[in-house]
């Protein structure tokens, strides 16, 4: 029903790249990713723009999921409205945090997510509440650990019902622990390390939400990070001239 967190549950490394309306994300969505990611935080796209492309990806690969802008309740409706299978809350600090985010995302009684008929691509249902409780069940929530204050209350986060990976946002992390973009140095390491064992800790997944130019994924799946984004750019040009290479020309 979603294959990115059955995916996810099997412990096996899901890998997605960033969607959006002016990229052909039929070809994208079938390319082999998990999942395409449409951000709407750091992004000129609005949520209401992300409904065309989401429908396009009906019936491919690639689960679509969306990072909202912040963690408000109307703009996590928005997203689940467009059909997103899975929803990215920038800057979860607390417990409290967390725990409105998966409200927001969950039909009563497991939340407070307002109805507006069946939205997104869950199949077929013999009734409306076996509807809300599969979505319930199904949709991946990913709250961001970005800050201080967030390592502080790591397993408070972690431990929350309904949370399925701890994302790690890499720059602003560095930047919170006085090591801007030096993602290779020990004081970033160290935090790293703490992610993975507390998210191992609490049978949940830890991810990045980009691996840092120049490094090795496989460097973070060791580590225990199996949820990233790559981009697809470099790989489809390579790919590309890779083909065109092949033609006597």
């Amino acid at each position: 029903m979603n294959a990115i967190k059955d995916s996810i549950k099997a412990g096996r490394t899901v890998v997605g790249t960033a969607g959006a309306p002016n990229v052909d994300v039929s070809i994208l969505a079938d390319a082999g990713y998990d999942f395409l990611l449409f951000d709407t935080q750091h992004s000129p796209w609005e949520i209401k723009q992300l409904q065309a492309p989401i429908q396009a990806m009906r019936g491919k690969q690639a689960a679509p999921v969306v990072r909202v802008a912040a963690n408000e309740a109307h703009q996590i409706c928005f997203a689940l409205d467009a059909g997103a299978r899975g929803i990215i809350a920038p800057m979860i600090n607390t417990r409290a945090e967390a725990e409105a985010m998966v409200r927001a995302c969950r039909y009563f009684p497991l939340g407070n997510r307002s109805n507006a008929g069946v939205r997104g691509e869950w199949g077929e249902f013999k009734n409306y509440r076996d509807y809300m409780d599969a979505v319930n069940n199904e949709l991946l929530i990913v709250p961001m650990i970005e800050t201080n204050q967030a390592l502080e209350n790591l397993d408070d986060i972690a431990s929350v019902p309904g949370v399925d990976v701890m994302l790690i946002g890499p720059s602003d992390l560095s930047i919170e622990l006085g090591v801007p973009l030096d993602y290779q140095c020990d004081i970033y390491q160290r935090a790293l390390d703490k992610i993975a064992a507390t998210a191992a800790k609490r049978g949940i997944t830890a991810g990045m939400y980009f691996i840092p130019p120049g490094m090795d994924p496989n460097f973070f799946v060791q580590k225990g990070f199996r949820f990233f984004t790559m981009p697809w750019g470099p790989w489809a040009t390579a790919g590309i001239k890779n083909a065109l290479a092949g033609i006597e020309r």
